[in-house]
């Protein structure tokens, strides 16, 4: 029967050609509006940690003095990095931040240009899973001896190297010799948690030195520094020194017991601080650390921002507006065809069956418009892609929306029909076999 009622609804949409459009077209624009804010949202709000997203968790402290900040600082200073890196309860530990510098190869073709570099522990590829082409991490022993080392990424291989293994070979940066002892592969989380501050959907740095050359080489910082009392920065050495917040600083921890004694831990480092005049805030040493897994940490940095969630609510009254209009065509369609109806009713069809009948044609009506929906969010994002230079990561239509689109076209499609099915399923056959 529901093939027959299949059959029956395409040979309506041919009778009826400009209704029939008007209808598909009313509701791929609607569709298509719909998907692309909703999808631009999906890849916003994903978790790109997925299952380790409880075990990964970034420290905040509130070093602040009284009277500043109203909330946790995402980044701590450098004093407070190199005193949690003493800690021997989490599995892994990293402190890291961006910077950047002028890079060049052996390669004399290639001319020297300016790249971004996360400046990072070896425990930064293990901790968020960061695949290697070649090679792997520098030593632990990196972490506290320093040695001009560094991890390159697989588009930068390709680009100085031919994409042969570069392990041992030199990299230069500002002039300078560092070996390679990695080549990670395409690796770009996105949202890029780790380092939200700096723009959550940047792309992920492409160079990673060992944290320990920092106070050697002086490098500038290249993201988000705050300060919450004036501090004169003469050397690089004041503001290492100083309560500037600059470092990102991440833990591995395997479960809510390692968690919880990792929290110990921090007070009592917290604690420690107060004794030497700095965590001056109001707050006892629990109150003043915070751990946040990565779903938490997303939400804290408002990866997603409130103007996206109100952008996904516009477009979902926007396909409301279209199916008000789909409701009026529809009703103009099925009472033209209240003749037909009151003849199929005088023959023995049920309004049950009528009922179905009409809504398997709004069924198919859907499925039409679902897919130049799809087609419509398709353009959309490469639009905005090419035009409007958002990242592509955000402007990728998700797999799930080729599942998504056509269920929410057909619900809403239904739902628009229910009355005017119902209205033409109530016709009064005699009525009609009278006029006729």
């Amino acid at each position: 029967m529901f093939f027959y009622y299949c059959d029956l609804a395409w040979r309506s949409i041919k009778n009826t050609p400009a209704l029939s459009v008007l209808m598909v077209l009313a509701i791929s624009i609607g569709i298509g509006i719909t998907i692309t804010s909703l999808n631009v949202y999906q890849m916003m709000a994903n978790n790109p940690a997925k299952e380790r997203s409880d075990v990964l968790n970034a420290v905040m402290l509130w070093s602040q003095g009284p009277d500043t900040w109203t909330k946790f600082n995402q980044n701590i200073t450098y004093q407070d990095a190199m005193g949690l890196r003493n800690s021997q309860v989490p599995s892994r530990q990293v402190a890291s931040f961006r910077t950047g510098m002028a890079v060049q190869s052996d390669n004399k073709d290639i001319e020297p240009e300016l790249e971004s570099i996360r400046v990072t522990d070896s425990d930064f590829f293990g901790l968020f899973s960061v695949p290697f082409l070649f090679g792997g991490a520098w030593d632990k022993g990196v972490d506290t001896r320093a040695s001009y080392q560094v991890v390159i990424s697989e588009a930068l291989n390709l680009k100085h190297f031919n994409g042969a293994n570069s392990v041992g070979k030199n990299f230069y940066l500002n002039g300078k010799p560092y070996q390679i002892v990695g080549v990670i592969k395409d690796w770009n989380p996105q949202p890029k948690y780790y380092d939200p501050t700096n723009g959550a959907f940047n792309h992920a740095e492409g160079i990673y030195l060992p944290f320990s050359l920092t106070p050697i080489e002086e490098f500038d910082v290249w993201g988000n520094t705050n300060g919450w009392q004036f501090e004169p920065m003469g050397t690089y050495q004041d503001r290492l020194n100083s309560e500037k917040a600059w470092i990102q600083f991440w833990v591995e921890l395997d479960n809510p017991e390692h968690k919880a004694s990792y929290q110990e831990w921090l007070s009592q480092y917290v604690e420690k601080q107060k004794s030497f005049g700095r965590f001056t805030a109001d707050k006892n040493p629990k109150e003043s650390v915070s751990l946040m897994d990565v779903q938490q940490w997303l939400e804290y940095s408002k990866a997603v921002s409130k103007d996206n969630k109100i952008l996904v609510g516009l477009s979902f009254l926007f396909l409301a507006v279209c199916l008000v209009n789909i409701l009026g065509l529809m009703l103009t369609k099925f009472l033209k065809r209240a003749p037909e109806v009151g003849v199929r009713r005088a023959i023995g069809a049920s309004r049950g069956q009528i009922f179905s009948q009409y809504m398997v044609e709004v069924g198919v009506i859907g499925l039409l418009g679902g897919v130049m929906g799809l087609l419509w969010a398709w353009a959309a994002l490469s639009i905005l892609s090419t035009h409007f230079d958002m990242a592509k990561s955000l402007t990728q239509l998700d797999l799930s929306m080729w599942f998504i689109t056509p269920a929410i076209a057909i619900s809403t499609a239904v739902l628009a029909g229910l009355y005017p099915a119902w209205v033409v399923c109530r016709t009064n056959p005699s009525i009609y076999l009278k006029s006729q």
